[in-house]
């Protein structure tokens, strides 16, 4: 069932998708070369925390997962695309780090991720991430009323394509609110009017996993959670929560 927010149902995840703008900044500043996983995961913590947040990720066990999630971050390194779990593992120069968080305030959530290069960059790498937060970008622009869901994720994949890059097409975008996963699914890749119409009060996770080596392959590894590309390629992951509104589409996870 889709759930249409009112216009102070959207306000309210506003405030929400702020704290989560905050704890990936957060994580963002304490990532540094030698900086632990867990380590990002406790400055995103103590974010979450003081704004008198909650995590959705933190106890979270969907029915692929052997066991519930453990942190308020998903820390996927390089060849992870999503759901890397915090651990001991100390950041490299040059490693590409993927971080995703979600907050739930006031009965309300807000889910978003970012990918950026920890010390010196590859210009392959910051191509990828360029690419994948124009996949994001036109993703959200096909988010109008009037357009569906297949516009979104024709207008993402169409960049990814355009770039070479591989996604994990049965992964995707989802709706969001007094949940973090509600209906509907919002694939990285569809057509043009088809799918659930898009009107004002409907709010998505709209999320571009873009893999570099270009195949649409994947693994799972033996933690049950982390997915990694199958040729060992670079990935980026780049997400907001938005609202589909009359005035066109609204960010609601900007910092």
């Amino acid at each position: 069932m889709v759930e249409i927010k009112t216009d102070a149902s959207m306000d309210a995840m506003r405030e929400a998708g702020r704290v989560v703008a905050q704890a990936l900044e957060a994580a963002r500043k304490a990532a540094g070369v030698g900086v632990s996983l867990r380590e990002l995961d406790g400055a995103a913590r103590e974010a979450i925390e003081a704004a008198g947040a909650t995590s959705p990720f933190l106890g979270y066990r969907p029915s692929f997962a052997p066991t519930p999630f453990p942190g308020v971050l998903c820390t996927s390194v390089n060849d992870a695309l999503v759901h890397g779990i915090p651990s001991t593992y100390r950041l490299r120069d040059g490693d590409l780090l993927s971080i995703d968080c979600g907050a739930t305030l006031d009965g309300w959530t807000g889910d978003a991720a970012v990918s950026f290069v920890v010390g010196t960059p590859r210009p392959e790498d910051l191509a990828l991430i360029e690419s994948t937060r124009q996949a994001l970008a036109a993703g959200i622009a096909a988010a109008t009323v009037g357009n569906r869901i297949g516009d979104i994720g024709h207008a993402v994949h169409r960049v990814a394509e355009a770039a070479g890059c591989g996604m994990p097409l049965d992964f995707g975008g989802h709706g969001i609110g007094r949940r973090m996963h509600e209906d509907p699914h919002v694939p990285n890749q569809g057509r043009p009017g088809r799918g659930f119409p898009l009107r004002h009060g409907l709010t998505l996770a709209i999320e571009p996993m873009l893999m570099s080596g270009g195949t649409n392959a994947y693994r799972t590894a033996p933690d049950g959670w982390t997915l990694h590309t199958t040729d060992g390629s670079r990935a980026a992951h780049i997400e907001h929560t938005i609202a589909v509104t009359d005035n066109g589409p609204r960010i609601l996870t900007a910092l």
